[in-house]
């Protein structure tokens, strides 16, 4: 039988002893719980997921029956993919993986798509493509090993994949709906973020594109990089809006064919990108924006490159 205390002096009923939690779930980060966390697409990054591929990239030899483009040559894939790993330690941005404990998908390596990181912690999405099906579970079991808050997860009939989603500013953030994000997935990241402040706006995506990260790039707090013909009206508006310079990156088979669109902000200004994309890297190096480049062109053939591998826990803030 448990003992009531009538005048509620001991610290289980509010008594003396009662400490009641000060910090939000913000300022636990780091300490009751794992460091993450990110307001911005563009300032210094700390900290990444990735998914070395393994053996099953072998299913790539009917490339259309796992959304890819190519059969990939897996040990090729696999040096191409330890040396961006390399390019991240080389430039002070910790590298974690996600070693699946059962056999992965053959896209699992895609890990920007599988969850998105908010200043409070991840939100776990769920992948539109049955083929891709369940690797979500795999980002979920990582992070939280690592000891980082997952504040929701898609349910329902939502599909969100999060390289549909990019940071505006501390305040906004901008959601592509289209084959891979519906608006069911979308509604739901909007209202998680409304509950910390944030805006979400929601913009439709052409029919035939992948996602938002192929249109968009922010490089600064003042300067964003969009394709043409491909980032909405309504899109421009928002960024213009935000104090942000938008250039309309040359459409050329780089952009097209050689993922040369396709990279990470390591800093303000300063990128890491695919190699072999001479003309965009120069036209990238007369906007003042330092290019760090490898090669992934190997990994290209999967339908993704840098931006798509590399899942994002931590930002500076």
């Amino acid at each position: 039988m448990i003992n009531v205390d009538p005048n509620h002096t001991q610290s289980a009923y509010g008594g003396a002893g009662w400490r009641p939690r000060s910090l939000s779930l913000r300022g636990e980060l780091g300490g009751i719980w794992g460091a993450c966390g990110i307001d911005s697409e563009y300032r210094k990054l700390t900290h990444v997921l990735l998914h070395r591929p393994g053996d099953e990239l072998l299913a790539s030899a009917d490339p259309d029956a796992v959304n890819m483009l190519e059969p990939l040559d897996l040990a090729r894939a696999q040096d191409q993919h330890d040396a961006m790993a390399a390019v991240y330690l080389a430039h002070g941005v910790q590298v974690s993986y996600a070693a699946p404990t059962t056999q992965p998908t053959p896209n699992q390596m895609f890990m920007a798509d599988v969850f998105v990181m908010t200043p409070e912690g991840a939100i776990i999405a769920r992948p539109a493509s049955q083929v891709r099906a369940g690797e979500e579970r795999v980002a979920a079991r990582r992070l939280s090993e690592m000891g980082i808050p997952i504040i929701r997860s898609i349910s329902g009939s939502g599909t969100f994949e999060g390289a549909d989603l990019q940071w505006l500013d501390a305040r906004t953030v901008i959601i592509g709906r289209g084959q891979r994000t519906n608006d069911t997935g979308a509604d739901q990241i909007a209202s998680v973020l409304r509950d910390m402040g944030i805006d979400a706006i929601k913009v439709d995506l052409p029919y035939g594109t992948m996602h938002l990260m192929g249109m968009l790039r922010i490089i600064d707090a003042n300067l964003a990089l969009a394709w043409p013909t491909r980032l909405v009206h309504r899109a421009v508006d928002a960024l213009r809006d935000r104090g942000y310079h938008v250039d309309f990156v040359p459409e050329n088979d780089e952009v097209r064919r050689g993922a040369a669109f396709n990279f990470v902000t390591l800093a303000p200004r300063k990128i890491l990108m695919a190699a072999g994309n001479p003309q965009t890297q120069a036209w990238l190096e007369r906007h003042g924006i330092t290019c760090v480049t490898t090669p992934v062109d190997e990994l290209a053939k999967a339908a993704g490159a840098i931006g798509c591998l590399t899942g994002i826990i931590a930002r500076e803030m």
